[in-house]
């Protein structure tokens, strides 16, 4: 129920949102619903967000859940996904409260998918032990939600209860006395600002760090940069997960739609029989793994960029055949089977009926972010978080599927709740007294710390520091800074496949760039491109550091020259990376 402002009482709370995905769209609806002033900054139009170009589901066990299902086997299933990475108290609050927000948005108009007797019709995916995954519009499900929370967000508009800012590109976080006040944003080539109680960081993640990527034009790790640049902890950076199979537009004959999300081919067309061969029409996946195409995601991804780099080509393509599946199963049989997906190949210049279609691993989520508590509270006063830009570490070391969604609810929820309670709250993170591993102000201002469930001496851990330069090499500093040059070079040395040598010549690059863009602070500029550049060469600079911090294999973050026994050592290990304090303050 809303509060009413009472005249003469105290003025309502103001609640700057920055970001219209899910988490931002659900949180801007519950503060004012509640009663708070809330402003929504939307980079773009309001439907440009990861959000709306998912085609998965979410994952939730409602009060009649599937046979067998419980809110434990969700638990045990996110954890076993996460490989021992997870927060468990956050993975125990998400799965749990699941059902509360599934309500909230169907009270939002979000119409979920139903069965023949108008039972919530629940779909069963990968790593899920029972059938859990609500969708709304079959493989549209975030247009589905997206839609409905954005007419809601309109209609508060018209209501007066959220000031909606659209083309707002947040440029800085304002900050007084210790805590978050506002936001700088640019709008029409002009820099203006708003203020707040609070701020609500939910920007979402930055596929645009890798040459191939599922996310939208606008996921440029503008939030991950206004939070480091404000002080806030971050963690879990070198957490990436990749799609293996994303349609590579440029290799098929049209470049991919303005703003449109690159083409997943999905699991089930390799589940059809689909298999996949390289430019000399060899299939490759059996010498890799005994289950070939069927093989987990991961692994999927991770053979793909081996016999990438096996070939010399780390930022090149491979092909799905699925001309055997049309053999095999008679003439028509994609269409009918895969409607979508052989209008859009078709689109773009292939019939996969005749011809095998070039596809990529494709950067898909980060799992790493800001710091949060189970309230969305980073460890700057005044500053929250929510959705793919935090890490509350629900999703570990690699995300269990539909569960994206999800956590963009239940913490947008949490965030504003925290909020209610008490706006002007510090934040209980503190700073962290681990063992620092590294700080270089030469290299980017970072101090590395080393979070664990016992104490530490970090004697186990070898410094990591980047070798000095060599003289000119090409490969390592190819050209000077652009967008389409760090997009190569993060695919091939820090995506799906890295290394101690691979980080070390990311880091050289990325560092001799950085001596141009200077990604510290905040552009000078009127162009949001140029702070959108800045803000994805810190991303990658914060990535490639966490990454060489972790000299093992975890989750979706794969070495191949792990040190022995270190695939498994202590995945509750945690590395968080802050802004050196004498940075923060100058």
């Amino acid at each position: 129920m809303s509060a009413e402002h009472i005249p003469g009482g105290p003025l309502p709370r103001r609640l700057v949102v920055v970001g219209s995905g899910i988490a931002g769209l659900y949180s801007a609806l519950l503060a004012a619903e509640s009663g708070a002033e809330v402003v929504l900054l939307s980079k773009a139009a309001l439907a440009d967000s990861n959000t709306f170009f998912a085609q998965g589901g979410i994952s939730a066990v409602l009060e009649e859940p599937a046979p067998g299902d419980t809110v434990a086997a969700h638990i045990t299933d996110t954890l076993k996904a996460g490989a021992g990475h997870c927060n468990e108290e956050a993975v125990r609050v998400l799965c749990t409260e699941a059902r509360l927000d599934i309500r909230g948005l169907e009270r939002f108009g979000v119409r979920f998918d139903a069965d023949d007797d108008g039972d919530p019709a629940l779909g069963l995916e990968a790593a899920h032990s029972a059938p859990r995954i609500l969708h709304a519009g079959g493989d549209a499900t975030g247009a589905g939600v997206a839609k409905a929370l954005i007419l809601a967000v309109l209609d508060a508009q018209d209501a007066g209860k959220i000031q909606v800012l659209g083309h707002a590109q947040a440029t800085s976080l304002i900050q007084s006395e210790g805590r978050v006040t506002g936001v700088e944003f640019l709008r029409n080539g002009r820099l203006e600002s708003v203020s707040g109680d609070a701020v609500l960081l939910a920007t979402g993640g930055a596929g645009q760090l890798f040459a191939q990527t599922t996310n939208p034009a606008v996921a440029t790790a503008d939030g991950l940069a206004l939070a480091w640049r404000a002080g806030a902890e971050l963690a879990d950076l070198e957490f990436f997960q990749f799609h293996p199979t994303s349609m590579v537009f440029s290799a098929a004959g049209k470049p991919a739609p303005f703003g449109a999300d690159p083409l997943l081919i999905s699991e089930a067309v390799r589940g059809e029989g689909a298999i996949l061969v390289d430019a000399n029409g060899e299939r490759f996946m059996p010498r890799y793994h005994p289950d070939a195409e069927l093989a987990p995601r991961d692994v999927v991804s991770r053979s793909i960029a081996l016999h990438l780099a096996a070939l010399g080509d780390p930022n090149g393509h491979v092909f799905l055949d699925a001309r055997v599946v049309e053999t095999d199963k008679g003439p028509g049989f994609l269409e009918k089977r895969f409607p979508t997906l052989s209008a859009r190949t078709r689109d773009a210049g292939v019939d996969w009926t005749l011809e095998p279609v070039p596809v990529a691993p494709a950067a898909h989520y980060w799992m790493g972010g800001v710091v949060t508590d189970l309230h969305g509270r980073t460890s700057v006063p005044g500053l929250l978080a929510a959705g793919e830009v935090a890490c509350t570490g629900v999703q570990g070391a690699n995300r269990l599927a539909s569960n994206s969604l999800l956590e963009g609810l239940v913490f947008g929820r949490r965030a504003v709740e925290g909020f209610l309670a008490d706006p002007t709250t510090g934040s209980p993170l503190g700073s962290s007294d681990g063992i620092p591993l590294r700080a270089n102000s030469a290299a980017g201002g970072l101090a590395f710390t080393h979070a664990a469930g016992t104490p530490s001496d970090g004697s186990h851990l070898t410094p990591w520091q980047p070798r000095a330069l060599t003289p000119w090499q090409p490969e390592l500093v190819p050209e000077p800074f652009s967008r389409a040059a760090l997009r190569r070079l993060m695919t091939a040395k820090a995506g799906v496949l890295r290394s101690g040598v691979l980080l070390r010549e990311a880091a050289e690059a990325l560092g001799a760039w950085a001596d141009v863009v200077l990604p510290e602070g905040v552009p000078d500029s009127g162009d949001a491109l140029v702070h959108e550049d800045a803000n994805l060469l810190l991303a990658a600079q914060l990535l490639v550091r966490a990454a060489g911090a972790r000299r093992g294999s975890l989750g979706a973050h794969y070495r191949s020259d792990a040190v022995a026994g270190t695939d498994t050592e202590e995945p509750s290990q945690r590395y968080t990376i802050r802004r050196k304090a004498s940075l923060v303050h100058d």
